[in-house]
């Protein structure tokens, strides 16, 4: 209903009031939209980070020293700041050498001691210069390569606390990653570049201890 106007005044505005029921949201969207969309948001909730099997070497058999004990001794310490990224990696290749250490290693008896060093265990990022030309424009690029290097001894001493022979390995790896590739990619790749580097130090140190510290093994 339009008011009259006030008095003395040659002209007014009227005054309405038209109001329309407005429907809820959810009756806006077919039911099936809002399950799906409802599915999404529990998975995205529930959704955690990618628990990666553990690196581990006990399957293969322990390495027999003959000494009373065998101690673990952390050499290497990371930076932390670029290049370096090894402690961004899902498993920390320092961490993957402190279980084979415990998986492989074990004290047969004797007089004497042994020592496993990590002495390295780095992995350096490098920036790839990207293809700026219509190739590069129509491809999926390397964006960074990553080198690993690892490097461990096994040191034996005798009752007086010499030293008396010792053996040690490196091992290396590098790889890079697609300009592309997700967060969970990029894991997935450092997990396999600790991984493969483990295994290539399992295989080599077990000959290197056989070859050289034969007489100190049982």
């Amino acid at each position: 209903m339009l008011d009259a106007p006030p008095q003395g005044v040659g002209s007014f505005v009227p005054r309405c009031d038209w109001r329309f029921p407005v429907p809820p949201m959810r009756s806006l969207l077919p039911r099936g939209v809002l399950v799906l969309a409802l599915l999404v948001l529990a998975a995205c909730a529930t959704q955690g980070p990618t628990v990666y099997p553990e690196i581990s070497f006990a399957d293969k058999g322990p390495i027999t020293v003959a000494v009373a004990r065998i101690e673990i001794e952390d050499a290497y310490v990371s930076p932390q700041v670029s290049p370096n990224v090894e402690h961004l990696f899902p498993v920390v290749p320092a961490a993957a050498m402190r279980k084979w250490a415990k998986d492989r290693l074990r004290a047969g008896g004797g007089e004497g001691s042994a020592r496993f060093v990590i002495v390295d265990a780095k992995v350096a990022e490098t920036k790839l210069k990207r293809d700026e030309g219509l190739r590069g424009a129509v491809t999926i690029q390397s964006s960074e390569r990553y080198d690993g290097r690892i490097e461990g001894r096994l040191e034996i001493y005798d009752a007086t606390g010499a030293r008396v022979g010792f053996a040690d390995t490196v091992a290396v790896r590098t790889r890079t990653v697609a300009e592309n590739a997700s967060l969970a990619e990029r894991d997935q790749a450092f997990y396999e570049m600790t991984r493969n580097m483990m295994i290539d130090f399992d295989a080599s140190l077990e000959k290197t201890l056989r070859d050289n510290l034969g007489r100190h093994l049982r």
